[in-house]
């Protein structure tokens, strides 16, 4: 139970320090929102009525509070229209609280605005068309990491020394080193062009792509193979040396010359004994590079076309489109501590030696 609160409470702190560090960092960025969305025109009374609408006139101070105050499961409206930010059922939604004269308690779903580009289209409904492709994408590039990851770490510890030894670790250093916006460009121009005729991959393209008639979207699923592919490149060569490294570590301690001894062959040392002693360094590797694929797929989404996260945050950045990047920020950091929850569990069933504390 004192497990449970102290996660709660260090997940509201850490939401907390990531939404007031996004909040500020991008208020003070170069460039006028308001300006943005009235592009090329000049009209500075339709300038103060966005400014007005959307709070840009107020105190840094408030528009602070404001926010917070819409991310906060519980929240405080004013009932005046005239107030920024006032109540309104159709936006918040939720369960009131307290019902003042002049304001109200509330508690609901965090709040993250609407888009300034986008003719106000909630950033909730922005995340519900873009994340799911960006977690399938992260998803698949994960398993594609673990399963080649442990295979090739696992022929490494077996041809140790030998040439398919160096040949491995030598492939895992280019893949720690080479940036994932080169290998996408390398990857789409090689298999999506130079080898299509053979592959039969894209270039470009995502999951859901509209039919000849634009009628309705089909899947793809031929889309998601370079994508995740590259994507899974990075943690595919840290798990290739984490594997090697903890099997050799693992394969030396006493338990394991005990299973030799009882007549065992050396891959039922190694698959039934040695390996998933070896897995808890994995299980780190693997949480941290999942949760930060999610972040670091932006730029394998922009040059793939695909309709992620990812390629949603730098077209809101082109547009200074902040809502957009501040939500999906605080969206990318809840996962990540969640993701980070569900590990300290696993990390309790592999290992009867961790206790939650």
């Amino acid at each position: 139970m004192q497990y449970a609160i102290n996660k709660i409470i260090q997940t509201f702190l850490a939401l907390f320090g990531v939404a007031s560090l996004v909040f500020f960092l991008f208020t003070v960025l170069p460039g006028d929102p308001a300006q943005m969305m009235l592009d090329q025109n000049e009209d500075s009374k339709l300038l103060e009525v966005i400014k007005e609408k959307f709070g840009f006139n107020l105190p840094l101070s408030k528009q602070y509070f404001y926010y917070l105050n819409d991310l906060s499961p519980i929240s405080y409206h004013s009932k005046d229209p005239k107030v920024f930010a006032h109540y309104d059922k159709s936006i918040y939604g939720g369960w009131k609280i307290f019902n003042g004269k002049n304001y109200i308690l509330l508690m609901k779903l965090p709040y993250l605005r609407t888009s300034y580009q986008k003719r106000g289209k909630p950033i909730s409904e922005i995340l519900k068309d873009t994340l799911p492709n960006t977690i399938i994408l992260a998803f698949s590039s994960m398993i594609i990491a673990v399963i080649l990851g442990v295979l090739l770490g696992v022929m490494a510890t077996i041809f140790k020394d030998h040439w398919i030894d160096r040949f491995l670790l030598f492939l895992s250093t280019i893949g720690m080193s080479v940036p994932s916006f080169f290998s996408a460009i390398l990857f789409s121009w090689f298999f999506g062009y130079i080898l299509h005729s053979y592959t039969q991959l894209n270039m470009t393209g995502s999951l859901y792509e509209l039919d000849d008639f634009g009628d309705s979207y089909h899947i793809i699923w031929k889309n998601l193979i370079l994508p995740s592919f590259v994507l899974g490149i990075r943690p595919l060569a840290v798990i290739i040396q984490l594997i090697r490294t903890n099997l050799l570590e693992v394969l030396s301690k006493d338990y394991i010359r005990t299973a030799y001894s009882k007549g065992l062959s050396r891959y039922q040392v190694i698959f039934k004994h040695g390996l998933k002693n070896s897995l808890n360094p994995v299980i780190t590797a693997v949480s941290g590079w999942f949760a930060s694929l999610l972040a670091g797929a932006i730029f394998v989404e922009y040059v793939f076309g695909w309709n992620g996260l990812g390629k949603e945050i730098v077209e809101a950045l082109n547009q200074l489109d902040i809502p957009v990047v501040m939500g999906a920020v605080i969206v990318i950091a809840f996962l990540f501590i969640i993701i980070n929850i569900v590990v300290d569990l696993i990390y309790v069933y592999l290992d009867p030696r961790i206790k939650t504390s």
